[in-house]
């Protein structure tokens, strides 16, 4: 099970579900598979196991790194005996092709990634949204609340998959809570065309730190912290009237040649890559509008935390730890 604020699950609500399988099938070498549960609407997105090689284009390409999270329960291969997903039987011989719904050889196990979700109302946001893990939903509601959070949906049990709840943060970036049931999160991260990072874009870091810091403390902060999730100024890369939001990453060997699949695929770059504390960065839409980040780690660099203000030296765990410290002696 993922500790409490780790980001353990992403999804993105679009217009056209099956336009969405079609590109980030593609461009990551997804396959799909209507979520355990949910009738015809919602799909997760898959990848080979880390037993297995990952296909796709050149943002999975490459031999994948030792899974480094939990092993998935509640998410067994599409389509095998006891997934709970509609259709359940013996998987048929022949892999599917990328972007497309189907079972998977019987060697081949599946590991979920994200999942793709029908917008209910034309008026919401296409947009990515990463969700963070948490044993108790509720109490971690109340905590928000009290730190000057907004809650938008309220914990909501998910069949036996898990509780599931939506909220803001002081400033209104929006990002969900997961209490894991049979469905823990991911089940590869880290890696070419799986879950990168989170960056938060805000006007002021400081503040975030100590919201995210009291809902958060031991992920962000503690002496064993390994922060999945980042803080920066709407303005570094985005214009002032941007919102406050979250920008999902997801991992690449090639930063350049994935920007040359996105842009044949209907997507735009909509920032060149530029160089962060975490690695080489490019903003991009999908063909519908949503944004997030394609990221190439630089070998061997240790985490740091991005300069936040103009002549700001870049700060290592222990000083954002301290930061984030004297905000819950604050609070208290």
């Amino acid at each position: 099970m993922y500790p409490e604020g780790v980001p353990c699950w992403i999804d993105v609500q679009l217009p056209d579900v099956e336009a969405g399988k079609r590109f980030y099938g593609e461009l990551f070498g997804w396959t799909f598979k209507v979520a355990p549960g949910d009738g015809a609407h919602e799909v997760w997105a898959y990848l080979p196991a880390a037993s297995a090689t990952p296909s796709g284009g050149p943002a999975s390409s490459g031999s994948p790194a030792s899974f480094d999270g939990p092993t998935p329960v509640g998410a067994p291969e599409p389509g095998a005996p006891g997934s709970g997903a509609p259709g359940s039987g013996a998987p048929e011989p022949g892999a599917p092709e990328p972007g497309t719904e189907g079972p998977a050889p019987s060697d081949a196990p599946l590991a979920p990634v994200a999942a793709l979700v029908p917008k209910p109302d034309g008026r919401m946001p296409t947009v990515w949204t990463p969700h963070f893990a948490t044993p108790d939903a509720v109490a971690l509601t109340a905590r928000l609340r009290a730190a000057g959070g907004q809650v938008i949906t309220t914990p909501t049990p998910v069949g036996d998959l898990g509780v599931a709840a939506l909220a803001t943060d002081p400033e209104g970036a929006v990002f969900g809570l997961w209490q894991a049931g049979t469905h823990q999160g991911f089940g590869r991260r880290h890696e070419p065309g799986t879950f990168a990072w989170a960056e938060l874009y805000t006007r002021d870091t400081k503040a975030a730190n100590t919201f995210y810091a009291h809902l958060f403390h031991d992920a962000l902060f503690g002496p064993d912290a390994d922060p999945d999730f980042g803080r920066a100024a709407v303005t570094e890369v985005f214009p002032a009237e941007m919102p406050p939001h979250f920008l999902v990453h997801f991992g690449t060997e090639d930063c350049e040649a994935a920007l040359g699949v996105v842009t044949r695929l209907g997507g735009r770059v909509q920032v060149p890559p530029f160089e962060t504390s975490y690695g080489n960065v490019a903003v991009v839409t999908d063909n519908q509008g949503a944004s997030f980040a394609l990221l190439q780690r630089r070998a061997g660099d240790d985490w740091r935390e991005a300069p936040q203000e103009e002549g700001q030296e870049e700060q290592i765990p222990d000083d954002l730890r301290l930061e984030g410290d004297e905000g819950r002696e604050d609070e208290g």
